[in-house]
């Protein structure tokens, strides 16, 4: 495969206030449409959350459209490559939540604190602190962070109730948490400092840690689940050989 025709996913999503969310779910239609990308795009009032595929000037026809829009100007793009197209169709729609926390009010851009893979090694090493893994239970068992907890749900809207057990447990301490991108926990952070948490949350989530940390697999054990035909990456970002199947057989 040539360097043009190479393959690329895109991952991105910024909390910005979108006054008319349908109308910004018709412009990005047309130019995804004209690009020929695919992949799913959710559009809300809080903001924008996707994942697109084609090849890097696919990608980059929709990359500039958000850099000309004030409100997606710095948006981040997570990129990892893709042996064929991991969508088969594009979808662009507009929902209440572009992250499904189901919990009114929560403002996903007053964040806990951000932290860099390179400081995010040390932090989760020390004593005060509880390191937790913002993914569903399968996504957990298939690769997690050392030492991570596990909340056990089946749905991010089931995180919050996680939370609320343990919060008495957990006054004092300091509770530093990941997912795949990011997203989640910039959502559940907005709500978890409402509540008095000292939050802190892995920037760019486990994608970018892999991105940045040569010996990422030194911290995280198994593969990261991804939503897409790719079904999972290893440490180097590459695809592996798991399959939908095999999570079935083994029970995720």
């Amino acid at each position: 495969m040539s360097e043009a025709d190479q393959l690329w996913h895109d991952a991105f999503y910024k909390f910005a206030e979108v006054e008319k969310p349908q109308q910004l779910v018709q412009q990005l239609t047309q130019v995804c449409e004209a690009a020929g990308v695919r992949g799913n795009i959710i559009v809300a009032g809080e903001g924008v959350n996707g994942m697109l595929a084609g090849t890097a000037e696919q990608l980059e026809q929709v990359q500039v459209v958000f850099a000309s829009d004030k409100r997606f100007a710095d948006m981040l793009y997570k990129r990892t490559k893709a042996k064929k197209l991991p969508f088969n169709k594009l979808r662009i729609r507009e929902r209440a939540e572009i992250v499904p926390l189901g919990i009114e009010g929560v403002d996903g851009r007053d964040t806990g604190v951000d932290v860099s893979p390179e400081q995010w090694r040390e932090l989760i090493k020390e004593d005060d602190v509880v390191l937790i893994d913002n993914r569903n239970a399968f996504e957990y068992k298939l690769g997690h962070f050392e030492g991570a907890l596990d909340p056990g749900v089946k749905q991010f809207r089931q995180f919050k109730d996680f939370v609320e057990t343990h919060q008495d447990e957990w006054q004092g301490k300091r509770v530093a948490m990941y997912c795949t991108g990011g997203i989640r926990c910039e959502k559940t952070s907005a709500w978890m400092k409402s509540k008095g948490f000292t939050v802190y949350q892995l920037e760019g989530g486990i994608l970018n840690y892999f991105a940045q940390i040569p010996d990422a697999e030194a911290d995280f054990t198994g593969e990261c689940f991804v939503f897409d035909w790719r079904v999972a990456l290893d440490t180097k970002l590459e695809e592996t050989d798991t399959t939908l199947h095999d999570l079935e057989d083994q029970g995720l």
